[in-house]
This record gives C-alpha cells, structure tokens and sequence, in this order.
C-alpha cells in the first residue's frame, strides 16, 4: 500500500481536525466493544458474532464491524456477503445504511473491506466525512463491536490501544496463553495506550475441563500483574462444543443453529454479565467516532507525519 505523505504544518492541521470532529457533542453515543486475540484459531470471531446476537436478544441494536483486513469469517459465519463496505463509504460515495448488512437476530454487519488499512491515507476531507459518518453510526446502535484480527500488527494495536472496552479470548492451549501475554505485552509497549482508559476483560473459550478457565486467567493474571502495568479481569468461559464446527459448515452462528447447546448458553451468559457489569456508563461512554479518531491519530502518529 502506497504510503501519504504529509509535512509537519498538515500532519498538525489534521490532527486539530479529528480533535474538533471528536470532541463535537452527540445525542447519543453507542457503547463499543472491541474483541481481540493473540493468535488465530482461538474462536475470536465466533465469540464476537455470538455475543453480538446474545445482546441483540436482549433487545439491544447492535452493529458488528470486522476490522480484520484481508479475512472474511464474519461473512462465512453469518452466511451472507455484503454489498458494500467501509471503503465504499469513505472513497465512493456510499452513505452509512448502505454499508450496513443485516443478518440473524437483526444484528448489523459493517465489512472494513480495504477501509482498514487505508485510514492513514486520507485527505482532510476524508478525515472529516468518516469521523461524521461514525458518530451517525452511534446514533443507530446501543452496542457496536469490533472484531480486530488476530496477534500484535499495527491495526490490531491501534484499534485495542484506542478503545475502552476490550475483550481478550483466549484458550486454554499454552500456545494461546503465549500469545495472548504477548498482546498485552505489546500493548503495554505501545506509546498510544493509556491504562486508565482501557478495561481488559478475559474470556476463556473452548475449555474441555472444570477448572481450565480459572487455570488459564491465573497464569496469564500472575505474569501480567508482576510485569505489566496492566489490569486485567475474568469475564467468563465457554465450552468445547462440537456443535460448534457443525454451525460454522452451515454457515450459521451456534447462537441461532444450536441456541439450547452448551456453548451459547455460556455466550449468554456472559452477554448477561457485561450488560450487568458495564464500566462506562451512558455520560462515559465515546463511542465508535472517538475510537475511530484515536485510531486515525495513531496511524499518522505512526507515519511521523
């Protein structure tokens, strides 16, 4: 991808942009959810699809935007394409409901398409339409989640270092445990991150035995706590589940192929704890504007522009 360029006087002139655009007031402001792992293959997306559909049954207008570049699996899940996608709405001229593709349960689907990787490419102009654009998207969802990709690349970082609420999956398989201790670790390092502004909640998935989840928070809780300024808590834990990989060959998410299986009765569950255990109330919250401007900034950031 063909890098911008900007000099000093328009790096500082974007960045008042996004400041301006960000800290303009909105009427309501949908409460954001980021889903990340260390590595592929630990459920991430099934999580994310699943508790998108928990919340909607909890009568909740959710939205789920992939921002993992270059991979489809919310749309193989949800067994649907989408006829437009973030990038459609920031260079060709698409508005907000025309990226929006409904799926189960009601639950909106946003593709991140090429959009993702282009935000450190954008024009003032650009800049300004996105950022307006998703604050409309925060007025037309309570719940927007965002299911980054997985491990410690630079899009994966800036989303979870720019959002305030963060759910890390993770299993019980010591390469899991690795590599979700080496996100943080990364995130940790990043310049960007600000502790205070972040909740890290774990949620253990695909575990085959009583007492693995709890097993699997204290070894990722003891290294963390000893040597990352860091805090991080438990959320929940879903089961193996065979139904599982039977779901996702019909291209349908357990939440609606097996609702009675073990499984999504656990993602309910914890759909269930996050609603009773919100950390950002409604006057907190920032919404999907402000993590898309924090975002933006650290892209530049990262440029040197």
């Amino acid at each position: 991808m063909k890098e911008r360029m900007y000099g000093m006087d328009q790096a500082e002139g974007l960045r008042n942009i996004i400041k301006k655009q960000d800290i303009q007031p909105a009427d309501h402001t949908a409460r954001v959810i980021t889903v990340t792992s260390g590595k592929g293959g630990v459920g991430k997306t099934s999580v994310s699809v699943n508790l998108a559909i928990a919340i909607s049954r909890m009568g909740k207008r959710v939205i789920l935007l992939d921002a993992d570049f270059g991979l489809a699996n919310i749309e193989i899940m949800l067994g649907i394409r989408p006829r437009y996608n973030l990038a459609d709405l920031m260079f060709r001229g698409r508005g907000i409901r025309d990226i929006i593709t409904y799926g189960p349960e009601n639950i909106g689907f946003i593709s991140g398409g090429s959009g993702i990787n282009e935000l450190s490419n954008l024009t003032r102009e650009q800049v300004i339409h996105l950022i307006q654009k998703m604050s409309e998207l925060d007025q037309m969802a309570d719940v927007i989640i965002v299911d980054t990709g997985a491990g410690i690349g630079d899009t994966v970082m800036e989303f979870v270092a720019a959002s305030e609420e963060v759910l890390l999956v993770a299993t019980p398989e010591p390469t899991s445990i690795t590599d979700a201790y080496a996100l943080l670790k990364s995130l940790n390092r990043y310049s960007s991150y600000q502790p205070g502004k972040t909740v890290i909640k774990m949620i253990a998935n695909q575990v085959r035995e009583p007492g693995d989840a709890d097993e699997l928070f204290e070894k990722i809780g003891v290294v963390v706590n000893k040597f990352l300024n860091i805090e991080i808590e438990y959320l929940g834990e879903i089961p193996y589940d065979r139904n599982m990989s039977k779901a996702v060959m019909r291209q349908q998410p357990i939440g609606i192929a097996v609702p009675d299986c073990a499984a999504a009765r656990s993602v309910q569950r914890i759909a269930n704890t996050l609603e009773n255990r919100e950390d950002l109330n409604l006057r907190e919250r920032s919404g999907l504007k402000h993590l898309f401007s924090r975002v933006i900034r650290m892209k530049f950031n990262h440029f040197m522009i």
